[in-house]
C-alpha cells in the first residue's frame, strides 16, 4: 500500500516576494493542467463526466471557483516552500 511522504514544509516561512509569486504560479498550474486536459480530448461541460471527458474547470483561472483556485494556490505555495526547504534560493533578476 502506498503511503505518501511529502517533505515537511510546515516550518518554512516564505518571504513576501516569494509569497507574491503564489497566485501567478497557481494560474500557470491551471494553464498547464488545462493544456493537458484539452490535449487528452477533454472539453468544457457543466458537470464533470469522465466518460464524456467534460469538466467545468476548463475555463480561464479567473473564472474558477475559489475552491478550485485554492487547490492550485496550495500546489504553488507548497512547491515554493519545498524549493526553500531543499536549500535553494530564488532571486528576481
Amino acid at each position: 500500500m502506498y503511503t505518501p511522504e511529502p517533505v515537511d514544509t510546515s516550518k518554512i516561512t516564505l518571504p513576501e516576494e516569494l509569497l507574491a509569486l503564489t497566485e501567478k504560479i497557481a494560474e500557470n498550474v491551471h494553464e498547464i493542467w488545462s493544456v493537458g486536459r484539452i490535449r487528452d480530448g477533454w472539453v468544457y461541460g457543466e458537470v464533470r463526466d469522465d466518460e464524456k471527458k467534460t469538466t467545468p474547470c476548463l475555463v480561464p483561472y479567473g473564472e474558477l471557483s475559489e475552491e478550485e483556485k485554492e487547490y492550485d494556490r496550495n500546489t504553488a505555495l507548497e512547491t515554493l516552500k519545498l524549493i526553500v526547504a531543499l536549500g535553494y534560493k530564488m532571486t528576481k533578476e
